[in-house]
């Protein structure tokens, strides 16, 4: 039985996932008490004597327990921004080129963050089939529930009285500096980061990414980039689905609770909509770190998770 310990369990992505597998017989869930959660030394035994070790910490913290790691044999999933464009480390997104085989063999597994996650299974595929250029400069907007901003924002959510302005969408990263646009543009092998506009709304989870494309920006049509996806996407986490509107409506919490994902396109011959739908801590965290997991463990990659309504 392998040995899994979470390094910020605390935190919303840790507790999601020490969910999923205190359910799970085929691993051991270790855990540090209270009072030695933030003891280094502790940590550093704890985390030399795992198979296993997620960290779902600040990016400073994170590098800092990386730096604790002398067992060679364990493999380390972070979740955090520190290392999700060091050449040394798997970019943990498994249905993206070769990254599949890659992730099974890693000890030094960076998790996806959430939008990154939709606009890079949207443009990806079209780059690497010719469809999209890589000299492109594309425009994406996405939609978040407000759990994406971890504890603290749950709160200011949840609140009695919280602040009235948060009952409407929120759009922010207006410096068009977040964190997220360097993995997006070099996983996507583009060479210009897009423009971003991330938005937080008054729901708790699930994520809608959109890149609006004009038919002179592709090497193809509608129908060939809906051809490309259904021939990319095969399962079983990430699906292309047709007609995925719900009567000319599209809910940005239509996989709320899930691990799956969604790719769907709309528009018409000039002007096209790529689409990605999941959950914010789905996907687009939590799901994708144990589906990471599932890989190197070399089971059954949707073990663990939600896939289907």
């Amino acid at each position: 039985m392998k040995k899994v310990f979470i390094d910020g369990s605390a935190g919303t992505t840790g507790l999601r996932i020490a969910q999923r597998l205190s359910e799970r017989s085929d691993i051991k869930l270790m855990s540090l008490s209270e009072d030695l959660r933030k003891d280094n030394s502790a940590r550093s035994d704890m985390i030399n004597s795992c198979d296993i070790v997620f960290l779902c910490l600040p990016d400073d913290a994170a590098r800092e327990a990386v730096s604790m790691v002398q067992n060679p044999d364990v493999c380390i999933i972070d979740t955090s921004t520190a290392h999700r464009t060091q050449d040394s480390w798997t970019y943990g997104f498994a249905e993206i080129g070769n990254l599949k085989e890659k992730i099974a063999v890693s000890k030094r597994i960076a998790n996806p963050g959430c939008h990154a996650s939709g606009f890079i299974s949207l443009v990806a595929p079209l780059v690497e089939c010719g469809i999209l250029d890589k000299d492109i400069s594309l425009t994406c907007f996405s939609l978040t529930g407000y759990s994406g901003g971890g504890k603290k924002m749950i709160a200011q959510y949840e609140e009695d009285c919280h602040d009235a302005l948060l009952d409407a969408p929120r759009q922010y990263g207006l410096s068009q500096n977040h964190k997220h646009l360097p993995e997006m543009a070099k996983v996507c092998g583009i060479t210009t980061d897009p423009v971003f506009c991330p938005i937080v709304a008054p729901y708790y989870a699930g994520m809608q990414v959109t890149v609006p494309i004009f038919k002179t920006m592709a090497h193809g049509t509608i129908e060939d980039i809906k051809n490309a996806y259904k021939k990319y996407y095969q399962g079983p986490v990430v699906n292309y689905v047709e007609n995925a509107d719900q009567s000319g409506f599209m809910s940005a919490g239509l996989y709320s609770g899930r691990d799956d994902m969604a790719i769907s396109v709309f528009g018409n011959d000039d002007r096209i909509l790529l689409l990605s739908s999941f959950d914010n801590l789905g996907k687009g965290a939590s799901g994708a770190a144990i589906q990471n997991m599932n890989l190197v463990l070399k089971t059954d990659q949707t073990t663990g998770l939600n896939i289907g309504g």
